[in-house]
């Protein structure tokens, strides 16, 4: 007798999928990967690390913000073109408006060295929720086909050219994209004829 798989969490209606995209962008202002993966892997189950990883990796490559092209593709799994474009409402509608009136507040304060100080900190803040969420998401390398040796000599590499050597992020993803996707496809043919 087999077991039946068991069911997945995701969104209950379109409703749901609205309110949860808006409360993502809401969390996230300027940088919402950390609050991302922990409300959609962490919190409401809707996708594993591993999903997760490779959902975000597809939707970093594809134009656009990355945040905005998940939501289109975690929307458009459960309720097709519908999903997609109420999940997209949910990550652009509120934030938006919040984004106009916060302009509006800091054209009177932009030359305030507390406002400018205030904005400096966020940005630490910003840079140590992204390092966190990288780290939670080093698990997920277990099952990469490169192997985490490969992933963090290519994370080395990529942190030197692009912090330390200030070279182009375009130049970068040109040179080691395309080396890290044949390596990448070569350890996949490995496995398949193993």
């Amino acid at each position: 007798m087999s077991e039946t798989p068991e069911l997945r969490p995701g969104p209950r209606s379109k409703t749901d999928l609205f309110i949860s995209f808006t409360l993502l962008a809401l969390q996230g202002f300027g940088g919402v990967l950390s609050v991302v993966q922990r409300e959609l892997v962490e919190k409401k189950k809707w996708l594993t690390t591993e999903e997760f990883v490779e959902d975000w990796a597809v939707a970093q490559i594809l134009p656009g913000p990355n945040v905005l092209n998940l939501s289109l593709m975690i929307g458009g799994r459960h309720f097709g073109l519908q999903g997609a474009l109420v999940a997209l409402a949910g990550i652009l509608c509120v934030p938006s408006l919040l984004i106009l009136v916060i302009a509006v507040l800091y054209a009177g304060i932009e030359h305030n060295v507390a406002a400018q100080g205030a904005l400096r900190g966020m940005g630490a803040v910003c840079v140590g929720l992204i390092l966190a969420t990288g780290l939670k998401m080093t698990p997920a390398l277990k099952s990469n086909p490169m192997g985490r040796t490969t992933c963090a000599i290519l994370g080395v590499i990529t942190f030197i050219a692009v912090a330390l050597l200030r070279v182009p992020l375009a130049w970068v993803l040109l040179t080691l994209g395309p080396l890290a996707s044949v390596w990448a496809w070569r350890q996949l043919k490995q496995r398949g004829a193993a």
